[in-house]
């Protein structure tokens, strides 16, 4: 047993000495299910009242109680009858004891709590050696929005207290970098109740980011070959039969609007579209590869509970691109792909992300040689830049196999955002062709392409990774502008224009307060540059900068510091 599966089962112990403590406390409990989970564990509870932050810290000592007296965790097996009535009181263990198949079941027992469990456990209660509890939160039962809402009640366990400090400064850090806390802060993005959960409204400083971004994307799609498309947001029900959407995904999908008596859905997925734009006309084989992409935005219907920030919602813009080639083509298209993938990255300055090569899945569709050259092709180009991967065996869509790249958030977890992605389904239900050289009809290869993924989760993702300090080039606002005193103004006001000529983002504080508190209202708000303005300023026609991180800079020519920012816009630093 290695150490990830010793400390696994540690942390599950953990929520059992949880859950004996709370039943101490609540002893009409009703108690579910209590994993292991990444770094922690957890607990679900029906309890005869709400749950508040101050009852963690004493959850916690009634644990520490029971961690001191070294209980031992021992093992029994029942039949089913036995059972159910050990849990008569617990309609949970109840309902779970009636899914298992076998007529024997095991239980583990440390001081008076007993528990429905298959186990392992550790030994006893004493070998916990560090944990704390977090986080209460709603959960539904076996995750039924149907069914009862619980109490989860979240904690973390380490092997050692040194570990546990870490990982907590780990989550202070995280705290800070959170995009929802500093989206508000910074004034970027909403996501209000009235229009419903997972729907974004970005604010003037976050569009002027997501701006900056969708120009810089459109300029690199276009020199690399690409067109780009709109395509509207709902289409007729017959297009997404054909697609295969409404037979294998329509659970995720929101419900027909109704119009002149057909049914509409909105779009999931840009896909189809793309394959219609392609089929308008007979395509030769002097025309392809085809690389066309969208900045398209989809609709999928996520659950209220899994809701997330930026992170997953149910109203999200693709940068998506589908390739439409030929078989001689696929490995020059997927290696620039690649290519393109990784300038990306470096450009938004991400320099932790893993690669996962997903293959063939037991009710893949297409054929077997298509799957094998396909995967051969990813896998080639991989190897060719040098990229450490991981091989997720039958991991591929029904479809195609692919490479997909996840981002690592502040807290280590993984997000998908890059997706390389082989079809062997819509060309064939959509009877997709081109004419080849031998003047015969041909079904193309499309590929389907992601590289910043969704711009929402991607939007998240750079607010944590800049902890809300951007780039210049990136940052709404690149310059402030801050006169000494309302006499100032005026000069501040002319600068401004100076400024806006060269394409840099600035503002005036002209507000009637003093210096140091504009200064230190710029720096929350992370603003790059601050540009102090006094009577020798506009004497000499000169600028005293600051930089956010309280840095002064010498005093310099206005001309000189306009070109420094230009230079650090266009190369995006």
């Amino acid at each position: 047993m290695n150490e990830a599966e010793k400390l696994e089962i540690m942390r599950h112990s953990a929520s059992h000495v949880m859950a004996e403590a709370i039943l101490s406390m609540f002893p009409d409990a009703k108690f579910a299910i209590g994993p292991a989970i990444e770094n922690g564990f957890y607990y679900d509870f029906e309890l005869p009242r709400s749950l508040s932050p101050d009852d963690l810290p004493v959850i916690e000592n009634k644990m520490s109680e029971i961690i001191k007296a070294n209980l031992p965790f021992t093992r029994k097996e029942l039949t089913k009858e036995e059972a159910k009535k050990l849990f008569a009181n617990q309609p949970y263990k109840l309902e779970l004891i009636e899914d298992i198949a076998d007529e024997k079941v095991g239980i583990y027992q440390q001081g008076k709590f007993v528990d429905l469990c298959r186990g392992p456990h550790i030994s006893s209660t004493g070998e916990i050696k560090a944990f704390k509890l977090m986080s209460i939160a709603g959960a539904y039962w076996r995750g039924d929005e149907h069914n009862a809402m619980l109490q989860r009640v979240y904690g973390i366990a380490f092997g050692s207290k040194q570990e546990l400090d870490e990982y907590l400064t780990k989550i202070e850090e995280a705290k800070k970098r959170d995009h929802r806390k500093l989206g508000k802060d910074l004034d970027l993005f909403l996501i209000p109740e009235e229009i419903g959960g997972g729907l974004v409204i970005y604010t003037p400083k976050g569009g002027r980011i997501r701006t900056a971004v969708e120009d810089f994307w459109r300029k690199e799609h276009f020199a690399n070959g690409y067109e780009i498309l709109y395509t509207p947001h709902i289409g007729l029900s017959k297009l997404w039969e054909t697609s295969g959407h409404l037979g294998f995904y329509k659970e995720n999908m929101y419900s027909p609007i109704t119009i002149d008596e057909q049914d509409y859905y909105l779009k999931p997925m840009n896909c189809p579209f793309h394959i219609l734009a392609y089929k308008s006309r007979i395509r030769s084989y002097r025309e392809l590869p085809l690389r066309w992409a969208e900045l398209g935005t989809v609709y999928r219907y996520e659950m209220s509970g899994v809701l997330s920030g930026l992170m997953r919602v149910r109203g999200f813009t693709q940068d998506d691109a589908h390739i439409f080639c030929t078989p001689e083509q696929m490995n020059a298209e997927i290696s620039e792909v690649l290519r393109f993938l990784l300038f990306m990255l470096d450009t938004f300055g991400f320099p932790k992300y893993k690669v996962y090569l997903s293959t063939r899945p037991k009710d893949a569709v297409g054929e077997q040689q298509k799957w094998e050259d396909a995967q051969n092709a990813l896998r080639h180009v991989i190897d060719e830049n040098k990229l450490e991967y991981h091989v997720d065996e039958g991991g591929g869509a029904f479809y195609g196999p692919k490479i997909d790249i996840k981002i690592e958030d502040a807290l280590g977890r993984e997000w998908q955002a890059t997706t390389i992605q082989f079809d062997f389904n819509l060309p064939e239900r959509f009877n997709m062709t081109y004419v080849g050289a031998d003047g015969k009809e041909h079904q193309p290869y499309m590929i389907h392409r992601a590289l910043l993924g969704s711009w929402e989760r991607f939007f998240g993702l750079l607010i944590e990774h800049y902890a809300g300090a951007f780039p210049v080039w990136l940052s709404p606002v690149q310059v402030k502008i801050i006169p000494v005193s309302d006499r100032h103004n005026e000069h501040a006001r002319k600068l401004e224009k100076e400024f806006k000529t060269q394409g840099i983002r600035v503002e005036v504080d002209d507000r009637s307060e003093r210096m140091n508190q504009k200064i230190r209202q710029a720096q929350l708000e992370k603003i790059p540059y601050m540009v102090i303005i006094g009577d020798k300023e506009i004497a000499e026609n000169t600028v005293s900068v600051r930089r956010r991180s309280g840095e002064q800079l010498p005093t310099q020519p206005l001309a000189a510091f306009i070109e420094t920012v230009c230079k650090e816009i266009a190369n995006k630093s």
